[in-house]
């Protein structure tokens, strides 16, 4: 599915990742785990062609992303949500769904309005309003479901649940687990370490650009030191 391999990137003359190396399959979760100011979301801005990577490779499906703009590669399958939600305030919830809808690989049962209703109900109810008023909670929830409206085959959230109520964010991880179920991959960051693992196939931890630990669930919770070491648990 995702296979990431050597990637390097600078802002400037300064630089960020240094040999990225990550690689999770269809239909798992994977996390990517650190402290902040670590890599995270320049990861996902250089697998999604945000930012422009100075070295290395991204495959998706065997295919290369590095080089490709970001439009290409959403249209290859990636849907984004990114850190700060980043909905657009002026339009209705309703338009913020169907702004961006498409399905460019012809899923033969596509994402709907209706089905992202059926995952956040909260939505439904707030059609109408603006994106500029709706809560942190609902934001987020939008952000999720404009991004399953582009029928993604992976699914990556940057800061799934910050800032959000306990409750709010147990849906959030419960929507997140339906979604799953779908076969989506997904790539989530997040700061909840005791949520994430009771999704998560795969993690990955990074510290000052570079991949340094990996492995299962189940291994990081009985890594006590990389736990205490990396992510101050």
């Amino acid at each position: 599915m995702l296979k990431i391999s050597s990637l390097t990137t600078h802002y400037g003359s300064s630089q960020a990742l240094f040999g990225i190396d990550l690689e999770f399959g269809t239909g798992e979760v994977a996390t990517l785990l650190g402290r902040n100011g670590m890599g995270k979301t320049t990861t996902i801005n250089s697998v999604m062609g945000i930012v422009s990577p100075t070295a290395g490779s991204v495959t998706f499906d065997g295919v290369e992303l590095v080089g490709q703009p970001s439009f290409k590669i959403a249209n290859l399958g990636l849907g984004l949500v990114p850190e700060g939600r980043q909905i657009f305030p002026n339009l209705s919830l309703w338009e913020n769904l169907v702004a961006t809808a498409s399905n460019h690989l012809e899923v033969s049962d596509p994402w709907t309005v209706e089905r992202v209703f059926y995952l956040f109900p909260e939505l439904a109810e707030r059609r109408s309003s603006m994106g500029n008023l709706l809560s942190g909670g609902e934001q987020q929830m939008l952000a999720i479901g404009r991004a399953l409206m582009t029928n993604p085959k992976l699914l990556i959230l940057d800061e799934a649940t910050e800032g959000l109520a306990p409750l709010v964010r147990q849906k959030i991880w419960a929507a997140i687990r339906q979604i799953r179920q779908e076969n989506i991959s997904i790539l989530v960051v997040d700061k909840n370490l005791s949520d994430l693992l009771k999704i998560a196939d795969r993690n990955f931890i990074i510290e000052r650009g570079k991949i340094v630990w990996s492995g299962t669930s189940d291994e990081l919770r009985a890594d006590r030191d990389a736990l205490q070491r990396y992510l101050g648990v």
